[in-house]
């Protein structure tokens, strides 16, 4: 397993290596240095390695998501979406729009503050690269096996918004900088319910720890899924993706960028690039979202093909790791599709009632789940 925190102790491998000789990649994820790299430089390669696979895994994510909402959004409106470029569907348009993209000017207003609105993008995508560590991507491939596991990722999330601010007040543009503060005032609004709705899940499953908590609901029918343990998980769950939608700034509470009202937000002078890691951070936040619901309410890796995989290869084989992260992605993209199809039905609210919503019903809401799954734990 790929472990960014160095330690002294021996790692569980998942795949064996085999002969002294083996793939270089096998043998970091073993934890055994190579011949020829010293002990003391292995703990460096295999933390470059683990971010190069997050680095693949995010930018998969963006660009698969931005294909997928184009097609939903298509077939939504009785259209097609992407069709010529790539082929199939058009499945190269959003590679064809990264480069693009990569290509284009990167213009920086005269009157900017220049430090921050060039950092601001990297605050952005490095809080949620951070987030990414504490991601199980199997129940025995994981980067870092925290305790502390979804405290560290709504900690990590929650630092996009000093992005996200620092990129409205370094535009010197009033449209941003209106944007920013709407993005401020709505994180602050919802981080409370967000984090109450998810005390439930952690009441009932006793851990902050994804891959324990995902343990903790194996069975064959995915009646030991938590949602299906506490009568108060149900509304929690509901709770938790409406705070969700306004933590990643998805429609109907994409009040911070708001096209028809601030021209494109905090966005609005950023172009080229930096332009894009916004929108690489936002479909990475709407995945890593997705699967803390999935992990803490749905079932996490557990399914009937990973109950068979593990019952015909055994538990912790190749082959029931690989079952059991497509299980989690799919629930995941499951999600993440979701979030999609609130954005192309429902219409942006008022940022009144965006404040009114987090603080006088949410919130409110959340603590009596809290109280009453507390009580439900004590008393069954």
């Amino acid at each position: 397993m790929l472990n960014l925190i160095p330690t002294e102790a021996a790692t569980v491998p998942l795949v064996q290596a085999g002969t002294p000789g083996g793939n270089l990649v096998l043998r970091l994820l073993e934890g055994v240095a190579p011949e020829g790299l010293p002990t003391w430089l292995l703990p460096l390669v295999t933390a470059h390695v683990s971010v190069g696979i997050v680095i693949a895994m995010i930018s998969l994510i963006a660009m698969s998501s931005v294909w997928l909402e184009r097609k939903v959004s298509g077939h939504i409106q009785c259209r097609y979406g992407p069709m010529y470029a790539g082929g199939w569907h058009g499945w190269a348009q959003t590679i064809a729009d990264g480069v693009k993209l990569l290509t284009k000017e990167d213009m920086i207003p005269l009157g900017a503050d220049r430090p921050l609105f060039m950092l601001a993008p990297a605050i952005v995508l490095g809080a949620i690269f951070g987030a990414f560590v504490a991601m199980p991507l199997s129940p025995d491939f994981y980067f870092a096996d925290l305790d502390l596991g979804l405290f560290f990722i709504l900690g990590m999330s929650a630092l996009t918004t000093i992005g996200v601010v620092m990129s409205g007040w370094a535009s010197n543009s009033k449209w941003s900088l209106y944007g920013a503060m709407r993005e401020a005032a709505q994180v602050v609004a919802y981080e409370i319910p967000l984090g109450l709705s998810l005390l439930v899940p952690l009441i009932v499953a006793g851990t902050f720890n994804l891959r324990e908590a995902s343990a903790e609901q194996a069975d064959f029918w995915g009646m030991g899924w938590l949602i299906f343990k506490n009568p108060f998980m149900i509304p929690a769950a509901l709770l938790f993706f409406v705070a969700a939608l306004a933590e990643t700034k998805r429609a109907p509470f994409d009040l911070p960028e708001a096209e028809s009202e601030l021209v494109a937000g905090f966005l609005t002078e950023y172009s080229g690039i930096r332009w894009s890691f916004f929108f690489m951070e936002e479909y990475a936040a709407m995945y890593l979202m997705s699967l803390v619901a999935s992990v803490f309410f749905f079932g996490g890796f557990e399914s009937p093909f990973t109950h068979f995989a593990g019952e015909w290869f055994g538990v912790g084989s190749v082959v029931y790791n690989v079952v059991a992260a497509l299980t989690l992605i799919t629930k995941s993209m499951f999600g993440v599709i979701l979030m999609m199809w609130i954005r192309w039905t429902l219409p942006r609210v008022r940022i009144d009632q965006v404040m009114t919503m987090g603080y006088k019903y949410l919130t409110p809401l959340a603590l009596v789940c809290v109280l009453g799954a507390a009580v439900w734990e004590a008393i069954f």
